[in-house]
């Protein structure tokens, strides 16, 4: 059997648990959407889609891809030069 002292110390220790949660801080709000300080999409031109479509279906990806890209646009660029 528990003693008076006991029951008193055992009361003050769960009260401070449940005290403890009413006074916690409430979380932060979020942060605003990012969407809205993101910067627009340039749109893509011509050149730039046909080579992406030729890459695709070349299957090519990664630093590979970013080279091709950037030889296919720079002829295209020279082949609509020459066209002028």
């Amino acid at each position: 059997m528990m003693t008076l002292s006991s029951r008193v110390a055992a009361t003050a220790i769960a009260s401070l648990f449940l005290i403890g949660s009413a006074f916690a801080e409430t979380p932060a709000p979020a942060a605003p959407a990012p969407a809205a300080t993101a910067k627009a999409e340039k749109p893509r031109s011509a050149a730039s889609l046909e080579c992406s479509k030729e890459a695709d279906t070349q299957g090519i990806h990664g630093k590979k891809r970013h080279k091709f890209m950037s030889k296919c646009k720079k002829d295209a660029k020279a082949g609509a030069a020459t066209k002028q």
